[in-house]
């Protein structure tokens, strides 16, 4: 079993059954839609899909105060060993690397990837996504910032995720019409909406994803609250 809380936008965590808590695009301070009252008591390493502050806002902090290795696109992951993080793991699309029990192997994602820093962008490396191989061999997608595209449907055959964080909010990722046509390739069995209702111009809905993808693909939408927990 596997303890999962979205803590709004595109930061979410998971808990293994052994204690283990790994966070994906940790983003605290300035994100309107972190669960109030949310602690982080352990984390045990951090993943990061790309450079935005929104999905970086947070990291140097929390990898300092826990010790955590964080593990990221080559790239960023030696901005941030200059910026004073002791445990980088830095790879690249298609490598895997292992934290503790948990295995990440990264994937592509469509998005831009840049440090604002002084002002100015820096390069941050590409976009990616994380296939995640817990304990018990179950898979999930963790797709990071991205559209549709049609590597998604060798991805379901090569690592055949149960569970997929696919963004939907429009504007900066996809909207809910391309992600149904993600959900017909990738056929997980669930998939937990993310990077939406964050502002009002991110419009998308689990609801319409739902609905554009009932009766296509056997996939069922898992719509979470902040700050709440499930277990997978």
């Amino acid at each position: 079993m596997v303890n999962i809380t979205w803590l709004g936008h595109g930061t979410y965590q998971f808990q293994l059954a052994t204690g283990e808590v790994y966070v994906v695009d940790p983003w605290i301070e300035g994100n309107p839609t972190f669960p109030q009252g949310h602690v982080f008591s352990r984390i045990d390493g951090i993943l990061l899909t790309h450079a935005h502050f929104d999905h970086v806002g947070d990291v140097i902090r929390l990898a300092s105060q826990f010790s955590a290795p964080v593990a990221a696109i080559y790239e960023l992951a030696t901005w941030l060993g200059g910026k004073g993080v002791g445990h980088v793991v830095g790879f690249n699309k298609g490598g895997s690397v292992m934290l503790g029990p948990l295995k990440a192997t990264m994937t592509h994602a469509l998005h831009s990837s840049g440090i604002l820093e002084d002002g100015k962008f820096i390069y941050g490396g590409e976009a990616a996504g994380f296939m995640l191989t817990f304990p018990d061999g179950r898979v999930a997608y963790c797709a990071g910032d991205t559209t549709v595209f049609s590597d998604m449907a060798l991805y379901s055959e090569l690592y055949q995720p149960e569970l997929a964080f696919l963004p939907i909010g429009d504007l900066y990722t996809m909207a809910p019409k391309e992600a149904a046509f993600a959900c017909q390739m990738i056929k997980a069995k669930k998939v937990i909406p993310v990077h939406w209702g964050t502002f009002p111009a991110l419009t998308g809905t689990p609801e319409e994803l739902a609905r554009l993808i009932e009766g296509k693909v056997d996939t069922a939408v898992w719509q979470l609250e902040p700050g709440k927990t499930v277990s997978w």
